[in-house]
């Protein structure tokens, strides 16, 4: 038995698509009240889906070649650095894979934001912007309601490493490869049917390098500029998410704002704060069951530590704990099955196989995954991973990370006023 122990646990949402679509998307379809049609970056609703197929095992390799990058970011974070990844020094490539309709200005216009609960701020590449690779941008000329904001202002000292140009606020800071300079602005955003006046965002005029995402981010984090603090007095700090599988091409997931649309029958863990990092989200982590058995985990392994968490697209477990969940696994599976290895994957299989359940124990609420949330499989041939891995050696050691693949289908609930974060099951894709 596993003693009742702390661990981070981040709750992101970016994930990339392991294989491709085609059946026919529904990009037509409209959000209503306070409720936001998700959909992937790369279905046919996106102008962001690839330029050319990618095989399901590039694909894959791409995408934890990618989270490996991304776990250094988010450490870099929580480790107290800033808010944008300035200190970090690594190739960090984030693609931000699940995107909703915003509309920014007035008249409004219409963009697609990344959605994503480890930023606060929003930023939103703009017209004239040199190196942006969207097609789209905000175009802050026709908005009769924009304006930029002020070097004194409260909102300017809440960015990262402000600086004044004449009077307005700027800021500068690093995205992977990639070096964005955004102004501080402010102009309407509209979610659904809810608009937000005086909504404050970077506005991106400058850009160098390929890391930074082309449509634009909106932060669903703790911080002052998050969209949870701008929108306190509608939305109550209360929202909830429903990830279709990478498999959907269509609006079918969906962000729920405000406490009035929420579940009535769901079950809580409770929300811890990182003192070093209050922005991000921990709840407590017990134990990890495979199939009926608790596995014998280190109870060092599932201690909390302030100065860590983060997000990636496939789960990351701290060394013990994956040892530990991968050994069960592989001997519910078949201990005489051939065990293969695909990238980071260390346990793959080219036969078909029956795998086991996998449950997250949490304070007082017990996650359990069906295999279409704990594995990979191959469009083409019959290889299928296990989609979790150990956190790599030069990430923090006591880094534990429940990603957006196990999160797909749940409803995930984040009711910050009480304290707490709650799962249930929700097919939504």
């Amino acid at each position: 038995k596993i003693p009742f122990s702390l661990t981070p646990l981040f709750l992101c949402l970016l994930i990339s698509q392991v294989q491709g679509q085609t059946q026919t998307s529904k990009c037509d379809i409209q959000d209503h009240g306070s409720t936001l049609k998700v959909f992937h970056i790369f279905s046919q609703c996106s102008p962001f889906k690839p330029s050319k197929p990618m095989s399901w095992e590039e694909s894959v390799l791409q995408l934890q070649a990618k989270d490996q990058t991304r776990m250094q970011y988010l450490s870099s974070l929580v480790a107290g650095r800033s808010v944008i990844p300035i200190a970090s020094g690594r190739q960090i490539i984030q693609s931000p894979t699940y995107i909703v309709k915003a509309k920014i200005g007035t008249p409004p216009q219409t963009l697609l934001l990344a959605l994503d609960t480890s930023n606060d701020a929003a930023w939103i590449p703009c017209t004239g912007c040199v190196g942006c690779s969207t097609s789209k941008p905000f175009a802050p000329a026709k908005s009769t309601t924009f304006k930029n904001v002020g070097c004194g202002s409260t909102q300017c000292k809440q960015v990262p490493n402000p600086t004044c140009g004449g009077s307005a606020c700027a800021f500068n800071f690093t995205y992977g490869s990639s070096s964005i300079a955004a102004s501080v602005v402010q102009d309407t955003l509209t979610l659904a049917t809810d608009p937000i006046p005086n909504y404050t965002f970077g506005c991106v005029q400058k850009t160098t390098g390929s890391s930074a995402p082309p449509q634009g981010l909106l932060g669903l984090g703790r911080g002052p500029l998050s969209l949870l603090a701008q929108s306190q007095n509608l939305y109550r700090s209360t929202f909830s998410y429903c990830l279709p599988s990478f498999k959907s091409a269509n609006f079918s997931g969906s962000l729920r704002l405000g406490p009035l649309s929420q579940p009535k029958r769901i079950r809580f863990t409770p929300l811890l704060r990182n003192p070093r990092r209050s922005s991000l989200y921990y709840v407590n982590l017990v134990a990890i069951k495979v199939g009926r058995r608790i596995v014998d985990i280190p109870p060092a392994a599932l201690a909390f530590d302030p100065t860590t968490g983060a997000g990636t697209v496939f789960t990351r477990l701290v060394e013990p704990v994956y040892t530990a969940v991968r050994n069960e696994f592989r001997r519910r599976v078949g201990p005489k099955l051939t065990v293969t290895t695909l990238g980071g994957f260390d346990t793959c299989y080219n036969v078909p196989i029956v795998a086991p359940n996998i449950t997250f124990m949490f304070s007082g609420l017990n996650v359990t995954l069906p295999p279409d949330n704990t594995l990979i499989h191959s469009t083409v041939g019959s290889t299928t991973c296990l989609a979790m891995a150990a956190a790599p050696d030069n990430v923090n050691s006591v880094l534990n990370v429940i990603a957006n693949m196990q999160q797909q289908n749940h409803r995930v609930l984040f009711d910050v006023p009480n304290s707490r974060l709650g799962v249930a099951r929700e097919v939504c894709t």
